[in-house]
């Protein structure tokens, strides 16, 4: 909670500071990178800094935490403060860590405001900065006890034991302990971070959920190549998988993360996804063919063709083994014709049977997920029921 003295100085400078984060958070970085320049290139993805949704990200949040503060007081926003924690964990970031980013932002926040910034002002967002952070931190100290691992301790090294060609883009890497002991534990619909050396020094660090269900010995993530376009260059980090990456090879990788898992139960789920978005699902739908479920599950899949339709076998194996499931798919294009039972457009609740009580987990690009999240809610099912999973800077917490 917020401290009687703070909690009116942030309601009247919210809208100040929210009009300029983005500026704040774009000079922040500047100065974080040139005093720490190995964060750049060991730690923050550089796509994401070259166009600018990590910036977007960070100023969502931050503004985001302030504004949930003053409106709900002594209410923490418990979903974003959850994503960024165990984004965080597989990134093995530290508490030290926090100190330096106080430092930096603090610094961009009196350079670009100026004069507002009175001392009262300062303490004020300084109060909130350490809220929001202190928070984190003992969010994180849990999901380190929780993985056995000493904080930002999360690394290891895993053999590429093989290579599966999804589509043209995508590739699935079986990855496995040189011992032969088991992978490890995970959720169904978690990920794992991959820390690749790239051929400047640099190592850039992904996350790739994890597509088969828990305890089967290995993970699994497929890996859709990012190529170059209006909005940012070529992902450096899935070109060189796809490139390089074979059977033998060794990958360093996180523990688990990611609190988009399955629950246990019987109750009704609706699995929808979008392109590659397909990978935290297949992993529920493992997990749920694995234990013999009964519980009625909507499968709904979207993508560009149905040649690009990463895990398309899989996906419709693993739902004729669930006797309460069913899939609908959706292609916008076809050249070579429709698979059996799929429709051509984009996808659509309308003729969807959604079982009282349902609850939605939604993976995809962020129009499709809003899309479907604004014909959920229309339908009647709470926003509290509708999950959901970004590949990347969460843009959708962040607005």
């Amino acid at each position: 909670m917020l401290s009687e003295q703070s909690a009116p100085v942030i309601r009247a400078t919210l809208p100040v500071v929210g009009a300029a984060v983005e500026d704040i958070t774009e000079l922040f970085y500047r100065k974080l990178f040139e005093a720490h320049p190995e964060l750049l290139t060991d730690l923050f993805n550089r796509g994401n800094q070259a166009n600018g949704e990590q910036r977007r990200a960070l100023a969502g949040a931050v503004a985001g935490f302030a504004a949930a503060l003053v409106a709900n007081p002594g209410t923490a926003p418990e979903a974003m403060l959850s994503r960024i924690a165990h984004k965080h964990v597989s990134l093995g970031i530290s508490a030290d860590q926090y100190k330096i980013v106080h430092r930096h932002l603090f610094a961009a926040i009196a350079e670009v405001l100026g004069g507002a910034v009175t001392p009262e002002v300062a303490a004020a967002w300084d109060e909130v900065y350490w809220l929001m952070a202190e928070s984190l931190i003992a969010l994180e100290a849990g999901l380190y006890r929780e993985a056995g691992v000493a904080e930002g301790e999360v690394w290891q090294s895993l053999e590429i034991a093989e290579r599966i060609e999804q589509t043209a883009d995508a590739v699935t890497l079986v990855l496995r302990r040189p011992d032969g002991t088991q992978a490890g534990p995970f959720r169904p619909g978690q990920y794992i971070s991959v820390r690749i050396a790239l051929p400047d020094g640099a190592r850039q660090i992904r996350q790739y959920s994890l597509v088969a269900a828990p305890g089967r010995g290995d993970w699994r993530i497929t890996v859709k190549r990012v190529p170059a376009d209006a909005a940012g260059p070529a992902g450096e980090v899935s070109a060189h998988l796809h490139a390089r990456a074979r059977p033998g090879d060794r990958l360093t990788v996180s523990v688990p993360g990611g609190d988009l898992v399955l629950p246990e139960g019987d109750a009704p789920v609706l699995l929808a996804s979008a392109g590659i978005g397909v990978t935290p699902v297949l992993a529920m739908l493992d997990h749920l063919a694995a234990s013999g479920s009964s519980r009625p599950v909507t499968v709904l899949h979207a993508d560009r063709t149905p040649a690009d339709h990463a895990h398309e076998a899989d996906q419709r194996r693993l739902v004729a083994a669930l006797p309460g499931a069913a899939l609908h798919l959706w292609y916008e294009q076809a050249p070579e014709g429709l698979p059996d039972g799929a429709a051509l457009g984009r996808a659509d609740l309308a003729g969807i049977d959604l079982p009282e009580g349902v609850t939605a987990y939604l993976c995809g690009p962020l129009p499709f997920m809003r899309a479907l999240r604004d014909g959920l809610i229309e339908r009647g099912v709470p926003a509290e029921s509708v999950h959901y999973e970004v590949f990347g800077p969460d843009l959708w917490m962040a607005n």
